[in-house]
């Protein structure tokens, strides 16, 4: 009988067989080191990355959701990057939803068998009513996590737009998704445990195609983020000196158009950049799909 060799995230590192021995100030290099490799990881999957921009944009422009669905370190990182968009860019937070196996128990604690559960996994993005013009994003550092297969299997029925993403290569997940996303991380300094390069690389990964989304969904005007929600104090004054960077006045001036316009950064640089009132900004915006450059570009 042949064994299959394990996948490379499950084998031992050939780099750090005597890890328990190093020294301190070596035993945290060697950590730091090989996270090093979870960039260049993904830096060599940045074609299927901007595919994967490139094929959600217009879906989620015709409002269609972001849906992440994972287990364990997988899910819990897709959990937190669909947290963030509402708060960065004011994304919706019905439209950033995110599918943990196990459920909310699961971000503090195993829950035995959930990830094995591939029928739940199919079930539970059901109970979503997944869409065609839907986004979901499935991780699994083995890209083989029945939980998440179950929930790819319905995504692609439905007709979503599937985005696999997986550290291992020739994974089901993926090679079953219409965007395959290889982040080829290989084993790590302690054998097994991909919450370390592997969930780092998920995490650059997420971050790269989130962000890459939101400055094509017109979130972004120069490098400066211009569609955040400032919900306390800090995100406040940030909305004032980023208004004042986008229209090249001082922060005093910035303040008054962030309150005429209603605390909306986009309104007040397009007032403060083209003379007008807060209603013809908003017009302005609205007629060219949210781009403040695109407004600026309109005749008044």
């Amino acid at each position: 009988m042949t064994t299959q060799p394990p996948p490379p995230t499950e084998q031992p590192h050939p780099g750090h067989a005597q890890l328990d021995e190093y020294g301190t100030q070596e035993l945290v290099e060697a950590f730091i080191d090989d996270q090093a490799a979870a960039a260049a990881a993904v830096r060599s999957a940045s074609a299927a990355l901007a595919r994967a921009v490139e094929a959600a944009a217009p879906r989620l422009a015709a409002g269609g959701r972001l849906i992440y669905v994972g287990a364990g370190t997988s899910g819990r990182l897709g959990l937190l990057d669909s947290v963030e968009l509402n708060p960065t860019f004011s994304w919706p937070r019905e439209r950033a939803v995110a599918l943990l196996a196990g459920g909310l128990t699961a971000l503090h604690a195993a829950v035995e068998g959930a990830e094995d559960d591939r029928v739940r996994g199919g079930q539970d993005l059901a109970g979503l009513g997944p869409e065609s013009r839907d986004v979901v994003l499935l991780l699994a550092a083995s890209g083989a996590t029945p939980y998440t297969l179950g929930a790819l299997a319905c995504a692609r029925a439905a007709g979503a737009l599937t985005i696999g993403i997986a550290n291992n290569p020739a994974s089901p997940l993926a090679e079953g998704a219409e965007v395959g996303i290889l982040l080829d991380t290989g084993p790590e300094v302690i054998s097994g445990s991909t919450r370390l390069k592997a969930g780092t690389a998920q995490k650059i990964a997420l971050n790269t195609f989130s962000s890459a989304v939101m400055v094509r969904l017109n979130k972004v005007f120069g490098n400066l983020m211009v569609d955040l929600r400032p919900t306390n104090a800090k995100l406040v004054r940030r909305s004032i000196r980023l208004i004042a960077l986008a229209a090249g006045v001082d922060e005093a001036r910035a303040a008054e158009a962030f309150a005429a316009c209603e605390q909306q950064l986009k309104p007040a640089i397009v007032s403060l950049l083209k003379g007008v009132g807060p209603d013809r900004a908003r017009a302005l915006l609205e007629a060219a799909g949210g781009s403040v450059r695109a407004a600026l570009r309109d005749g008044l």
